[in-house]
């Protein structure tokens, strides 16, 4: 995966509240595969724009998205955190398997990735290779997972990501997340959701 660490600030992500909007952008077009190969540690205007006009290419956020091309000296970074807040929203609700599928087999690997999805490592292969169109089901369980791992990507790194979904937690009654990601599973199932509660408290909190 693309590493985020952002040295680097210019205007006008220069608040706060601003680069926090950024970031969590960038995390989720990240584990969305809306990012270039690149390592990230510039936070710029270009470097939002470069993936948002990825983002277009695959028809999401278009409209948003539109409003950071008005000059850089006429938009404020409060108003550039509130169109960021709302291109987050729609990454988060718009699976895009074509684009995950790449990045989670490069962090998980097919035998790890099928297991978590519940499908047979020979099915992930057909739809890597785009022999198959994913079905919605997996689509979805595909996308839960790309947004689990964007939570966690600002605490581990793609080691830490991976041991996370194995290691027991209390909160959990004992278990691991990726017990609560077996069989015939839904993201608005019990198990999932708390699995994503988790992952979401490392956003305030060093580690979990």
């Amino acid at each position: 995966m693309t590493l985020i660490r952002i040295s680097t600030v210019e205007e006008p992500f220069d608040t706060p509240g601003t680069v926090r909007s950024a970031v969590a952008f960038l995390s989720r077009a990240e584990t969305m595969g809306f990012l270039g190969d690149e390592d990230i540690d510039h936070l710029n205007i270009a470097t939002v724009r470069d993936v948002v006009d990825a983002m277009a290419e695959a028809g999401l956020g278009s409209g948003p998205g539109a409003l950071l091309r008005i000059p850089d000296d006429e938009i404020s970074g409060g108003e550039i955190a509130a169109v960021l807040a709302e291109l987050e929203d729609i990454l988060e609700s718009s699976p895009a398997p074509d684009r995950e599928w790449p990045t989670l087999d490069h962090l998980f690997g097919i035998q790890t990735l099928a297991g978590l999805l519940g499908v047979s490592p020979a099915s992930v292969r057909r739809y890597l290779r785009g022999e198959r169109a994913t079905p919605d089901q997996i689509a979805a369980r595909l996308h839960f997972l790309a947004m689990v791992v964007s939570d966690l990507s600002g605490a581990y790194n793609d080691f830490g990501i991976r041991r996370w979904f194995t290691r027991s937690r209390s909160v959990l009654h004992g278990a691991a997340p990726r017990e609560l990601l077996a069989g015939d599973w839904d993201p608005d199932h019990p198990g999932p959701r708390k699995v994503r509660a988790l992952a979401r408290a490392l956003l305030g909190s060093p580690a979990t």
